[in-house]
């Protein structure tokens, strides 16, 4: 049986912001469903794997940057659930934590030129079209299965919330949160922020997943200058953050969110007596890649 037990807890926020602005905040902490398959990243995969199971496949592929969580959420979970695992990785050969960390789980790693990555279906068939054991993976979980597994976390909530934040990078997870609401008739309202420069075009990857075209907030000015790029005033947040709270951001997705969740209180934008609660999607690991600019933002 493919699963994990995830019933990740709600866990209140304590900041005299809050107090102050009659706000209340939770964060739904997805990072704690697994070391490596956390997060948002099990949610996507949950329902590949079982895909993959039922057609017989044994070799999972997938696509991914040097350090994608998404990659080593795959490697993991091949190797906990008895599959083959590949990973094409963007750029030319490198050798980081992330991808030693899926190298142990098995994970099989090819270099593909910037260039040639732009057209992933192609390299895909050049390399395993005829391959009939082999369940292909788009890049980052993205996927009509990884929303189902995303709409699920609305099952799991012990309250009800006027406010529900996630990161985005390919919108899948707000996709899933949104037909989640949908689903049980929620009036909580979907606020997705961009880890990504440019990212107005989320709206209609989120949108497709969805009935109706049901409203939801977009944020587009918490980026920080593009993805996975920081500035001293983000890392400096997170720090702050994790050391008032015990509670661990990343900064590509989860440190600007929270970060766009604080920025919006200060400036009142909700009602006195709001509940907000704040998905944390796990990622931690990409600290690890980012250890030189934390310590000069927080020296």
């Amino acid at each position: 049986m493919i699963n994990l037990q995830y019933n990740s807890p709600e866990e209140k926020i304590t900041d005299q912001l809050l107090d102050d602005k009659g706000i209340n905040l939770f964060i739904k902490r997805d990072d704690l469903i697994h070391p490596f398959i956390s997060g948002n990243k099990w949610r996507k995969l949950k329902y590949n794997l079982r895909k993959a199971a039922s057609e017989d496949k044994s070799h999972l592929v997938t696509f991914g940057g040097p350090f994608s969580n998404h990659l080593l959420a795959t490697a993991c979970a091949a190797a906990k659930f008895g599959f083959k695992s590949t990973a094409m990785v963007r750029g030319e050969f490198v050798e980081n934590d992330t991808l030693t960390l899926c190298r142990l789980f098995g994970m099989h790693l090819i270099f593909i030129d910037r260039n040639r990555y732009r057209n992933k279906p192609k390299v895909f068939e050049e390399l395993f079209g005829k391959d009939q054991h082999v369940f292909y993976i788009a890049e980052g979980g993205a996927g009509q299965e990884a929303v189902s597994g995303c709409a699920e976390l609305l099952n799991e909530l012990n309250d009800t919330y006027d406010h529900i934040f996630c990161a985005s990078g390919t919108g899948t997870t707000a996709a899933g949160i949104l037909k989640g609401i949908q689903a049980k008739n929620l009036s909580s309202e979907l606020h997705a922020v961009s880890a990504l420069k440019g990212g107005d075009f989320l709206r209609a990857d989120i949108e497709q997943y969805c009935e109706n075209n049901p409203p939801f907030s977009l944020h587009t000015d918490y980026h920080f200058g593009g993805y996975a790029k920081t500035q001293p005033e983000l890392l400096q947040f997170m720090q702050h953050f994790s050391a008032s709270t015990g509670i661990l951001l990343d900064p590509v997705y989860t440190g600007k969110m929270l970060y766009a969740v604080y920025d919006l209180i200060r400036r009142d934008h909700f009602t006195p007596g709001s509940k907000i609660l704040a998905i944390h999607t796990g990622g931690l690991l990409g600290l690890l890649g980012m250890t030189k600019k934390i310590n000069e933002s927080i020296s």
